[in-house]
């Protein structure tokens, strides 16, 4: 009984706290920080690649003597560029990482944050024995070396700042705690229009950077205010989002919990040929025709009710954190 109570107390505090966002205009909703990290289910696989295969350990970071001359470089390259070249880059689909050179000891480092199962897998739930399976996580991986060839020749390598290893050493106890308590990948992000009122913010490889450029700003390191640089977004656009709850809360209604099931069904990635055809064609009405979609944020499900242009790729340059800048 005591159990119920407290379940239905949580349950109606949750409801009104997003009630609340929405009330007083607190838009976009807060991307959510945990206390720690779960252990992901042996279900969700990374696929072809491992994350993060040659990476340093997890909640290790490399320290630099305070006085060493650090460079930073923003890179960036064709999402899947290993396995279909430059194809994608061409639609400005592109995976964003930080370079940094210590000109001390010479050594290099590529460091990034992306999905730890790809992006499909993060951007959609498995269906699986008439439930929701998310392999949606997200993780920062540093590693040795910069693949200088690889950024220049698909994309971008660009010396953007130079610090030295006091600042770098602050900015990786940011890294540490970022990685830590900002667990999951978001995809999308959701506005009322192109240019309008933010709804949710994406939390993907390009917000990373922009976070880790914001961070050495904070720490009072100047950027090169001549260099431009682009960051790609996913936008979807729909009327003010409708809060539905928790997958427990959402999976108590029947009718919704099949409506929910029947729409993530549709991207499902094992699904192939004419099948994987058909759904994609009932995905697409659904999405632009009956303008409705699902969508998953903070662990909550939410109704967004889609309008024109419904789903927009952009690649819109985004200043780098000027001086005195917070």
């Amino acid at each position: 009984m005591a159990a119920s109570i407290y379940k239905d107390f949580f349950i109606s505090l949750t409801l009104i706290v997003c009630l609340c966002h929405v009330v007083f205009g607190q838009w976009p909703i807060p991307y959510r920080r945990f206390k720690s990290r779960p252990i992901s289910s042996s279900y969700c696989q990374a696929g072809v690649i491992p994350f993060c295969p040659t990476g340093e350990i997890a909640n290790s970071m490399p320290k630099f003597k305070p006085d060493d001359k650090v460079q930073l470089y923003a890179l960036k390259k064709p999402v899947w560029q290993f396995k279909f070249g430059n194809t994608l880059g061409k639609f400005h689909i592109m995976h964003d990482a930080l370079g940094i050179s210590n000109l001390n000891t010479g050594l290099n480092y590529t460091m990034e944050w992306y999905e730890l199962f790809q992006l499909f897998n993060c951007t959609f739930p498995h269906v699986v024995n008439e439930s929701l399976m998310w392999c949606n996580q997200g993780a920062s991986c540093i590693y040795n070396g910069i693949e200088d060839r690889l950024w220049k020749e698909n994309g971008t390598l660009q010396l953007v700042a130079t610090t030295n290893g006091d600042i770098f050493n602050q900015f990786a106890e940011w890294v540490l705690w970022d990685n830590n308590t900002g667990l999951y990948y978001e995809t999308w992000t959701v506005r009322d229009k192109p240019d309008g009122r933010m709804w949710f913010d994406s939390f993907d490889c390009a917000s990373w950077v922009l976070r880790a450029f914001q961070e050495f700003g904070k720490l009072g390191v100047k950027f090169d205010q001549s260099v431009k640089l682009n960051y790609t977004r996913i936008n979807l656009f729909s009327d003010m989002p409708k809060y539905l709850g928790n997958q427990s809360v959402v999976f108590s209604n029947q009718t919704l919990k099949k409506d929910i099931m029947k729409f993530y069904s549709k991207f499902q990635a094992h699904v192939i040929g004419p099948l994987l055809i058909e759904h994609l064609v009932s995905a697409l009405e659904e999405i632009l025709i009956e303008n409705k979609f699902y969508f998953f944020y903070n662990e909550e499900y939410w109704f967004l009710p889609m309008k024109s242009p419904h789903v927009k790729l952009t690649y819109n340059e985004i200043p780098l954190p000027s001086q005195g800048q917070k």
